[in-house]
């Protein structure tokens, strides 16, 4: 199951980060967008995102920590995994990757890097294997490169990122895709 993500990202590097119906449908036009982060909704409507998302033939990947309604426990992961088609799950919080872990989702571990603590948290990701751990701001070559360094998990970034030369740095430090929510960035 984990070879589909890592191929879908190889073959489109750049992943459409969707916050509103508006990003989702414009996302939907877009035919090498393969993966697709959902950045909002709710327990009502997660299940009809997804199945936009997975009914266009491409990745779903729900932002667990976003979605009103559902809480930092792991009985979250189990409801998106039951009730809706998503193929995985992103999330901050590290018992939430481990229970998708569990019902073999993907999952995207996403932290924050804003400053040496953040920077050093990092070292221990390895311990609860995601598929690929998603750094926060993107525009960060040099950060890119040193976690990259120091963890044996795959790199995606995002945040920030509004040039194509932003993009290039990213991959050139590292990271095996960026996610973006700048429609202008998915045509890069």
């Amino acid at each position: 199951m984990e070879q589909k993500f890592y191929d879908a990202v190889r073959q489109n590097p750049v992943i459409a980060a969707v916050k509103n119906n508006e990003g989702l449908e414009e996302c939907l036009k877009h035919e090498e967008i393969k993966v697709v982060f959902i950045l909002y909704g709710d327990i009502c409507n997660i299940p009809r995102i997804v199945d936009k998302i997975v009914s266009a033939r491409k990745i779903a990947m729900v932002h667990v920590d976003l979605i009103g309604g559902l809480s930092a426990k792991e009985i979250a992961v189990d409801y998106i995994h039951r009730n809706t088609k998503a193929d995985g799950i992103i999330s901050t919080r590290k018992n939430l990757i481990q229970r998708a872990k569990e019902l073999h989702m993907y999952t995207v571990f996403r932290i924050f890097v804003i400053d040496s603590m953040a920077l050093a948290e990092t070292r221990n990701v390895s311990d609860i294997r995601p598929d690929f751990l998603e750094i926060l701001p993107g525009v960060m070559p040099d950060i890119i490169r040193d976690i990259r360094c120091m963890t044996n998990v795959p790199l995606l970034t995002g945040g920030l990122i509004r040039k194509k030369q932003d993009v290039i740095n990213a991959l050139q430090a590292g990271a095996m895709a960026i996610s973006a929510t700048n429609e202008k960035v998915w045509d890069m």
